[in-house]
């Protein structure tokens, strides 16, 4: 199934700079985003020696009985990634997960079983219960979930991306509501990644998966620290006529120069909407697409009209890098990176 059209794309680009929590009584504070495409035709747990990275030795966990939680490791979090203040409950063991990214993380912690409904993007996440609530994360019902009698609920900031607060009567129920925002940083993606850990009160386990992302990350560097002929890489995540890159402060920015190419819209901020020229301007060495909701992205790319003289498409450099893995903030954008690093110098990973 594919799971995001374009318009769930441009929701994406629009939501994915701001989140906040608020877990006392009463209106949530603060504005948020997050959630990243799912790849419904992509398996982020699998992918050749890219699925054996660090992801994938983080998600072994799945398999072993859930940790126990710390009550005292959760009670020295009383304020949430942005700085505003959180109240916890006592005690956590029903979660619902709304949010793919929130989901692969709580999963990986050994935390599967804790975790009674999901948003329906969450669907492919290995190790997830299956035949749980699914709801919306644009609009989801209220009133279903309070039913559920959850302790904590991680909320994507996507959800806010219409403007309005789509959870406001689960908060107004009292129940805890934990948005968590659109990390732009490998570094920030493992701060969430601590802060979900601290919070379920299994700091231990949140800092295994941060050791294995932050080798295999270390590994990839150390060879992109030796590459002098570094090539020019365009990455597409959503495809002509509405075509969306990334430019500086977005982690897949991080991860081009990480394996030691060059993102041709590096000298721009952010997510931006791209324009033919831009591209047949710069002439990129590579393409790689995430795109997923299209038949064949590459297919596509090599037939575009006036495309056919840039270098990647003479040479058949396009290549698709795994949607969930590079869209999503979670442990398993290493996949995506050593897919990156084996797409563009195969010579060298």
């Amino acid at each position: 199934m594919k799971t995001y059209t374009r318009i769930i794309v441009v929701l994406l680009i629009a939501a994915l700079l701001a989140a906040t929590v608020s877990c006392v009584s009463g209106d949530p504070a603060g504005q948020g985003t997050v959630a990243q495409p799912t790849g419904g035709g992509t398996d982020v747990e699998s992918g050749g020696a890219a699925g054996q990275g660090g992801a994938g030795s983080a998600d072994q966990a799945d398999s072993q009985p859930s940790p126990e939680a710390s009550p005292e490791i959760r009670q020295t979090v009383t304020e949430d990634r942005e700085g505003n203040p959180i109240s916890l409950p006592d005690k956590i063991d029903r979660i619902i997960s709304m949010g793919p990214s929130n989901t692969e993380v709580i999963v990986a912690l050994g935390l599967a079983d804790m975790i009674i409904a999901a948003d329906e993007y969450s669907d492919n996440v290995e190790g997830l219960k299956p035949g749980i609530p699914k709801f919306s994360m644009m609009q989801p019902d209220g009133e279903q979930i309070i039913n559920l009698m959850p302790d904590v609920i991680f909320v994507t900031g996507m959800s806010k991306a219409g403007g309005d607060e789509p959870f406001k009567v689960v908060a107004d129920a009292g129940i805890c509501l934990i948005y968590m925002p659109s990390s732009a940083s490998l570094e920030a993606i493992m701060k969430d990644i601590r802060f979900i850990a601290s919070v379920l009160g299994v700091e231990a386990e949140g800092e295994a998966i941060v050791e294995v992302m932050e080798n295999e990350i270390d590994a990839v560097r150390a060879v992109g620290e030796t590459i002098t002929d570094r090539k020019s890489v365009y990455f597409e995540i959503s495809a002509a006529p509405w075509m969306y890159s990334f430019g500086k402060g977005v982690f897949l920015d991080e991860m081009i120069g990480l394996i030691g190419a060059v993102n041709i819209l590096g000298d721009q901020d952010s997510w931006i909407s791209v324009a033919d020229e831009i591209v047949l301007a710069a002439d990129p060495d590579v393409i790689l697409t995430s795109v997923n909701y299209i038949d064949d992205p590459i297919g596509e790319i090599m037939t575009r009209s006036g495309w056919g003289g840039i270098a990647a498409v003479r040479n058949g450099e396009i290549h698709f890098i795994s949607t969930d893995a590079s869209n999503r903030p979670s442990h398993n954008v290493v996949i995506a990176l050593l897919e990156m690093a084996k797409a563009v110098y195969p010579e060298y990973y």
